[in-house]
């Protein structure tokens, strides 16, 4: 799931950097990584916005919950390399996210799903205005959802918005040097006897 004005996707380490869940990464701000079992194909997947924190149904095996803050007002689901996108209609403010899982571990042993097989694995992604905290495994029985918590533990923390900031600024200033030295590739000249 991703904030089209969010910046760049992030990749699998970014978006579960010092997580404990690997389900549903939430690190980079503005966007969400949701994984699934299976690797190719559809999965049954649904999405629900709540006024406040839903019941959990029993039905879903694993469950993981993140916070999420969208950085504009249009955040989408997006299919893997863009195929679809649908637009969630969720307010500009923060929300607690839970994403439940059923049929992982078929999914993975399934691996891809071709139009008109029987679905595998199914997933609920359910939002609700909540304030920030620290993202936690609800349930869990899959081996497939235990191997990606295992990963997400196992990475180290994401950066702080200060970190992110000054790698920003010192991106910018590389750029801007850069830039500078393509306007004079020859560096700046001296007149004579300016030296020293």
């Amino acid at each position: 799931m991703s904030d089209p004005h969010g910046g760049a996707i992030p990749d699998l380490a970014e978006a579960f950097a010092g997580q404990n869940g690997g389900l549903c990464g939430a690190a980079a701000p503005g966007a969400l990584w949701l994984s699934t079992g299976l690797h190719t194909g559809n999965v049954g997947f649904a999405v629900e916005v709540h006024d406040a924190e839903p019941a959990l149904d029993p039905v879903w095996e694993d469950v993981v919950e993140v916070s999420f803050h969208p950085l504009s007002e249009r955040a989408l689901l997006m299919q893997w390399a863009g195929e679809a996108t649908w637009d969630l209609g969720l307010a500009r403010t923060g929300y607690r996210v839970r994403y439940c899982a059923r049929g992982m571990d078929e999914g993975r042993r399934l691996d891809s799903r071709v139009s008109g097989e029987p679905q595998a694995d199914s997933y609920l992604l359910q939002f609700w205005p909540a304030p920030p905290r620290a993202d936690r495994v609800v349930r869990q029985t899959s081996r497939e959802a235990a191997h990606s918590h295992r990963y997400a533990r196992g990475l180290p923390a994401a950066p702080t918005p200060e970190e992110r900031a000054e790698t920003a600024r010192l991106a910018r200033q590389a750029e801007q040097r850069a830039a500078e030295e393509r306007r004079h590739p020859g560096g700046v000249q001296r007149p004579p006897g300016s030296e020293g």
